[in-house]
């Protein structure tokens, strides 16, 4: 049985979740982190020591780290689409997940969709926010001629590096903010959204963070 720790409110759990759920896989998903608490007592300590979820429990084995994770349910679980054998073509998905999870996901978490959804609407920093939409854009913009060659972001077959770059898509376009024009970006999201893993794991609501204080 695998067992998963954390809110599904989280970015990083969704990810953890679609990654579950688009290899078939059965999971207990048990709340964590945020107002479910947990995450200083000992027995979470010993799963983690960092305090953080996600953490998943394979047998009487617990780990961490989203990125980690992925990896080793894609090496026992994935097919060569999803990670492939070739060594060569295993890290080319490899790379751009680090990028996606690196350049993309950090870029949107905390400095966008924190300040926007997580922040009163009166204490909104907008030069920052504008900033940081900036910089996530240009992120963004490097995907975008990938996009208008395949249907995913390393070919026709969605990877493991489509985890890591489209579990933030679902809430950069809802949320309240001006946006540029991405027609494949936007296509790609467009694609992953009829995916049911998707819809079950990302596209959820986020009321529940919002701080209207």
């Amino acid at each position: 049985m695998l067992t998963v720790y954390g809110r599904a409110t989280s970015s990083n759990v969704q990810a953890l979740l679609w990654g579950l759920e688009e290899l078939g896989l059965s999971y207990e998903r048990l709340d964590y982190g945020e107002n479910h608490g947990g995450l200083d007592t000992d027995d979470f300590r010993a799963m983690n020591p960092h305090g953080k979820i996600p953490v998943l429990k394979v047998g009487n084995r617990a780990l961490f780290e989203t990125a980690a994770i992925l990896r080793y349910l894609a090496g026992q679980h994935g097919d060569a689409a999803f990670w492939p054998r070739d060594p060569v073509a295993r890290a080319e998905v490899d790379m751009w997940a680090e990028w996606a999870k690196h350049d993309v996901a950090e870029a949107f978490t905390g400095p966008v969709f924190w300040r926007v959804v997580r922040t009163p609407r009166a204490r909104w920093d907008v030069a920052a926010i504008r900033g940081a939409v900036e910089a996530l854009e240009n992120q963004l913009a490097i995907a975008e001629p990938r996009l208008a060659k395949t249907a995913y972001l390393c070919g026709d077959d969605l990877s493991l590096a489509d985890i890591q770059f489209g579990h933030v898509l679902f809430r950069y376009f809802d949320i309240e903010i001006e946006r540029r024009e991405f027609p494949e970006v936007r296509a790609y999201f467009d694609r992953l959204a009829e995916r049911p893993a998707y819809r079950t794991a990302v596209m959820l609501s986020y009321e529940m963070l919002r701080d209207t204080v």
